[in-house]
């Protein structure tokens, strides 16, 4: 598999992002991920074109745990294979339960968002004994019945276009203005189009017909949340042009959910960890601590 590396100087001075560089090796790949503080693990993963960078906010609210947070293969300061075909829901998936038997990672608090839900509860649906609670944000778990228009006019954009405007993505998908300093590290990992296959073919990824290989997956993860007797938050934000208003479904979907306090982000877009990331990790906090009420 050819893959490219990003230029480490195109990540010197970002925005509130001096972390230290932790990696894992997968398939002579490197996957890039950050890993502060120590005790409980809280695992938080990033969707498409985001890296995890959408998560530096959260660090410092969370300190008293151990907060990893890795980048996807093609994103990031993880490498980037160079051909669409060599992205398939299996690779990532495989990548990020290797991520976590490399990491010995255990009793984990999951933290989800967009592409971040289609694999980190895939993964959930395979190993639910190595999670003790999970965090759902703005993502949602398809099964293969076809897709709304609005969406597949955005995997022939993300799929076609000749580079893929990654902060542009970042900012259409917000609520507010983001700063061009933060937009420009939303940009670094990609110096130029080469850099993009991954950001380019993700939402291809999204199942749109029953015999994609990623509905068992899929299928099995809702299997497994529709039986969750652990602790689960459902915390979509009410300005997402995206993915609103699917909160329903996962409320529905999940028993422990249901019976949990109803949480909506006020003024934030699909990137919520970006616009409100400090009120976001908060509430996670109190969560981990069982302070959120139940109904």
């Amino acid at each position: 598999m050819q893959f490219l590396t990003t230029p480490s100087d195109r990540f010197e001075n970002l925005p509130d992002f001096d972390f230290k560089e932790n990696y894992v090796k997968f398939e002579e790949m490197q996957m890039h991920y950050l890993d502060e503080g120590s005790g409980e693990v809280v695992l938080a993963l990033h969707g498409e074109p985001s890296w995890c960078y959408l998560y530096r906010k959260f660090v410092p609210i969370l300190s008293e745990y151990r907060f990893i947070a890795p980048d996807f293969f093609g994103f990031g300061k993880s490498d980037k294979p160079i051909r669409p075909k060599d992205y398939s829901y299996e690779f990532h998936l495989q990548s990020l339960k290797h991520f976590c038997k490399k990491l010995e990672l255990h009793d984990i608090t999951l933290v989800v968002q967009d592409w971040g839900g289609l694999l980190g509860l895939g993964l959930l649906g395979q190993h639910p004994e190595w999670f003790k609670r999970v965090v759902i944000m703005n993502t949602f778990l398809p099964v293969g019945k076809p897709l709304k228009f609005p969406f597949r006019i955005w995997q022939w954009f993300a799929k076609y276009h000749p580079s893929i405007p990654v902060s542009g993505i970042i900012q259409y998908a917000s609520h507010t203005k983001i700063s061009k300093a933060v937009l420009k590290a939303y940009d670094a990992p990609f110096p130029n189009r080469k850099y993009k296959a991954g950001a380019g073919i993700f939402p291809s990824l999204v199942p749109g017909n029953e015999k994609d290989p990623a509905v068992r997956y899929l299928k099995k993860a809702r299997a497994v949340l529709s039986k969750w007797d652990k602790p689960a938050l459902v915390m979509f934000s009410d300005k997402d042009k995206v993915l609103g208003g699917l909160e329903k479904f996962f409320y529905k979907l999940i028993p422990t959910a249901n019976k949990q306090q109803r949480i909506m982000i006020k003024d934030a877009g699909h990137f919520l960890q970006e616009e409100k990331g400090k009120e976001i990790a908060g509430i996670i906090d109190a969560f981990i601590k069982g302070k959120i009420e139940l109904q």
